[in-house]
């Protein structure tokens, strides 16, 4: 299992409570792009509109610029593939006040490129002050064990 895109700042920005793998349409050239890890999914979160679930704000580029058609949006919403259950049960959740539901990373799993997402909480700058202390006391912890 290979990844391909990562949200690498998601950990950091977000609670992530539930996560989720979904297969996700590309185009052709999309699907090459991926592969050669050109993409970013910072920023980026899921809708769920009329039943089905769509990526918005992530940034696939064509494979070969020289190649596309003039008409290509490399920010276009693209449709996640999930079953009806899993579908009811993220838009219950991303319904609740305060989450939302975030891409965490792009792999793939077979011939199938997925994705993998979360719902999530928002952290606030406290909490990401504590995720950063935290963060460099278990560095001086391994660093002393490394010494000694």
């Amino acid at each position: 299992m290979t990844t391909y895109i990562e949200y690498s700042k998601a950990k950091f920005d977000y609670e992530l409570l539930d996560t989720y793998e979904a297969g996700i349409s590309l185009l052709g050239t999309e699907v090459k792009s991926v592969r050669n890890k050109k993409g970013k999914l910072d920023g980026a979160h899921v809708l769920i509109r009329g039943g089905e679930a769509f990526l918005v704000g992530a940034s696939i580029p064509p494979f070969q610029v020289a190649n596309t058609s003039e008409t290509y949006d490399a920010e276009r919403p693209r449709k996640l593939l999930l079953s009806k259950k899993e579908l009811a049960k993220l838009h219950t959740e991303s319904e609740k006040k305060g989450l939302t539901i975030v891409p965490i990373r792009l792999y793939n799993a077979g011939r199938n490129i997925k994705l993998a997402l979360a719902v999530a909480r928002g952290k606030k700058s406290h909490d990401k002050r504590e995720s950063i202390k935290a963060r460099d006391t278990k560095r001086d912890l391994e660093r002393e064990l490394k010494y000694s």
